[in-house]
């Protein structure tokens, strides 16, 4: 069984140069770890949640072509990204401490999103670069109760606008994929 999702996602960026000096800034201010290839095979510098421990990473390496992203007109392509926030109240700070100084571009300022998990709690903002849209993100181990139970509430709200459905909005969501073939 995996157990650690995504090894990594590498971006690439209009301005490299620009575009490094804001992702040290970003992830920088939440604590990150940064390193690069040393233009060995290629060009590109990496952010990493926690090191040495292996654990996913975000890469950026300068593009060839392209143009800023509009996520907005969802485009083929990477909608947005989100990362793990360890708290609420590091998502508030990291809002009015890094994003608002910085003038970055919030689509979503922070706020509960019962309807995707209990207690799940986000911002969301762009790249001002690139156009990459960024969700810093914080769902409780162990949520509260008065979040499992807007959770609920949400749920049945979404079910009454599914009559579609057959069941829970869980039993449509959750899915089988086909296993390995022999």
């Amino acid at each position: 069984m995996r157990w650690r999702g995504v090894h990594h996602v590498e971006f690439s960026v209009l301005d490299y140069d620009k575009s490094v000096e804001f992702y040290d800034r970003m992830f920088g201010w939440l604590g990150y770890t940064s390193f690069w290839t040393l233009d060995i095979g290629y060009h590109s510098t990496y952010y990493m949640a926690r090191f040495p421990i292996p654990h996913s990473y975000i890469g950026v390496q300068p593009a060839t072509t392209g143009s800023k992203l509009d996520h907005e007109a969802r485009a083929v392509g990477i909608h947005h990204i989100a990362i793990w926030g360890k708290n609420r109240k590091e998502i508030d700070a990291f809002h009015s401490e890094f994003l608002i100084p910085n003038d970055i571009h919030v689509t979503e300022p922070p706020t509960e999103y019962p309807v995707y998990a209990p207690g799940y709690y986000a911002v969301f903002f762009d790249d001002p670069i690139n156009g990459i849209h960024w969700e810093l993100a914080h769902t409780p181990r162990i949520p509260s109760l008065s979040a499992y139970r807007r959770f609920t509430r949400a749920m049945r709200e979404e079910e009454q606008k599914h009559p579609e459905w057959d069941g829970s909005p869980m039993k449509q969501a959750f899915r089988r994929l086909p296993g390995r073939r022999s």
